[in-house]
C-alpha cells in the first residue's frame, strides 16, 4: 500500500506529526509498536512541565510561543484538556543556571515575569520554604501538559483528518526505493514518498547506522501524600516549581491534580546518578534508597512532602551530548526526516515539533529556526560530521 507520508513511532512527537500531516490533507500512515498513549517510553507520567522563560537557551523561546498556540489549537479541535497554565516558580541562587538563564530568556523576549525574593515566595506559597538568599522567577504562563491526554488528542485529531493509524505493529526495517521509501513491519510492507522517524528511546537502535552519540537514561517519577492534606497543593493555589540546588541537579514538581488520593508529583532533572539503559534493560522497580533521596530533597523546600510515598514510575531520557534535540533530514536519505534526542525537556515542544516535521516532510524546509538541532553539530561513528 502507498502513502504520502509514513510516521514511525506515535508517541509525543510522532502523534503530533501525524496530526499536522493529516490536517494538510496528506495520506498518512502512522505505525506504533505498542498501544495508543502507552507507558513504555517517555510520553507518560500524567504531567510534564511547560514554560517559556527557558533557562536552557533563549533560542527555544520562539518555538515555545508557537507550541502554546498549537496546544490550544488541538484542545479546541478535540475537546481534550491538555494544557494548564497554573504558573511556575524557578527557584535558586541568583547566579544559578536555572534562575539566571530563565531571567535571560524572559528579558530577551519580553516575557511576562516577576522576580521574587525568599520572603515573598514564602508569603505567596506558605508550603514553600526557600533559603534566605534564594530568589525565584515567577512565570504566570508556566504550567503543565498532560502527556497521555496530549498524545491521545493528537491521535484523535490525526484520525479525524483521515490518517490511518496502526498499533501493535512494530517496524522491522525501512529502505529507499528510488525516490520513495519502503517500510516493512511485522504484518506487511508499505511505501511512501516520505517517512518521519520519531523513535524515542529506541533511537540508538533504530538509527544505529548514523552513529549518533545518544545515551538513554533511566528516570524516576514520584508521588507523595502531603502532610496536612492536598488542599494547599491544588492547582488554583500551587504552581509548578523547579529548584536548582548544589551540584546543578534540579528538583521539580506539580500541583495535586488527581484528588485526595493522588498525591503530589516530584522528580529530579536529571537523575542524581546517571543510569544508562535501553527500553529492554531498564529497571522498572522503584528502590527504597531512591524514595529516601527524593523525600530528603523535598523536605528542605517543602516540609509537607517529607511524607508517605504513594507511587512511582519510570521513564527514559534520550540524551544528546549538548542536551539539544535532533530535528533534521536524514543525511543519506533526503526522503526521511528524524526527530529524536529530546533529552528530558522535549515533551512541551511536541505540538510545534509536529508542525516542523510536517513541514520537512511536505516541503523539505520549515519557517522555524531549527539550527540548534542540526546533525552536523554531532559527530558520527566514523568521525565525520553529518550533513
Amino acid at each position: 500500500m502507498t502513502y504520502d507520508v509514513i510516521v514511525i513511532g506515535l508517541g509525543g512527537m510522532g502523534s503530533a506529526t501525524a496530526y499536522h500531516l493529516a490536517s494538510r490533507k496528506q495520506r498518512v500512515l502512522g505505525l506504533e509498536q505498542f498501544t495508543p498513549a502507552h507507558d513504555k517510553g517517555a510520553s507518560h507520567g500524567k504531567t510534564r512541565v511547560i514554560r517559556q522563560a527557558y533557562f536552557e537557551d533563549p533560542a527555544y523561546v520562539p518555538l515555545l510561543v508557537r507550541a502554546y498556540d498549537l496546544w490550544h489549537q488541538i484542545e479546541r479541535e478535540t475537546g481534550a484538556r491538555v494544557l494548564s497554565e497554573v504558573g511556575g516558580l524557578m527557584i535558586g541562587r541568583p547566579e544559578s543556571s536555572l534562575v539566571a538563564g530563565s531571567i535571560r530568556s524572559a528579558k530577551q523576549y519580553g516575557l511576562d515575569h516577576e522576580i521574587l525574593d525568599a520572603r515573598e515566595i514564602r508569603k505567596r506559597h506558605p508550603t514553600l520554604h526557600p533559603q534566605d538568599g534564594e530568589i525565584a522567577l515567577f512565570e504566570r504562563k508556566a504550567g503543565f501538559v498532560r502527556p497521555e491526554a496530549a498524545v491521545q488528542a493528537h491521535l484523535d485529531g490525526a484520525a479525524a483528518h483521515g490518517a490511518e493509524l496502526h498499533f501493535e505493529e512494530p517496524v522491522i526495517a525501512w529502505e529507499p526505493a528510488g525516490d520513495r521509501v519502503r517500510v516493512r513491519t511485522s504484518r506487511r510492507q508499505y511505501e511512501a514518498g516520505r517517512v518521519v522517524i520519531s523513535p524515542g528511546p529506541w533511537a540508538p537502535r533504530v538509527l544505529a547506522d548514523l552513529g549518533l552519540p545518544l545515551v538513554v537514561e533511566r528516570q524516576v517519577l514520584y508521588w507523595f501524600d502531603p502532610i496536612g492534606g492536598i488542599e494547599p497543593f491544588l492547582p488554583d493555589r500551587f504552581p509548578i516549581f523547579m529548584r536548582e540546588a548544589e551540584g546543578a541537579v534540579i528538583m521539580y514538581g506539580f500541583p495535586a491534580i488527581d484528588g485526595p488520593r493522588g498525591g503530589v508529583k516530584a522528580a529530579f532533572h536529571p537523575a542524581p546518578r546517571e543510569e544508562p539503559c535501553t527500553p529492554e534493560t531498564i529497571d522498572r522497580k522503584i528502590r527504597p534508597s531512591e524514595i529516601a533521596q527524593m523525600r530528603h530533597a523535598l523536605a528542605d523546600l517543602i516540609p509537607a512532602l517529607n511524607s508517605r510515598f504513594l507511587a512511582g514510575t519510570t521513564c527514559m531520557y534520550t540524551n544528546t551530548p549538548d542536551k539539544n534535540f535532533v530535528i533534521a533530514t536524514h543525511p543519506l536519505c533526503p526522503q526521511v526526516s528524524i526527530a529524536c534526542g529530546f533529552s528530558g525537556h522535549g515533551f512541551k515542544f511536541c505540538s510545534v515539533v509536529g508542525e516542523i516535521m510536517a513541514d520537512l516532510a511536505t516541503t523539505g524546509a520549515t519557517r522555524h529556526d531549527i539550527t540548534l538541532f542540526r546533525f552536523d553539530r554531532l559527530k558520527t561513528r566514523s568521525g565525520q560530521a553529518s550533513a
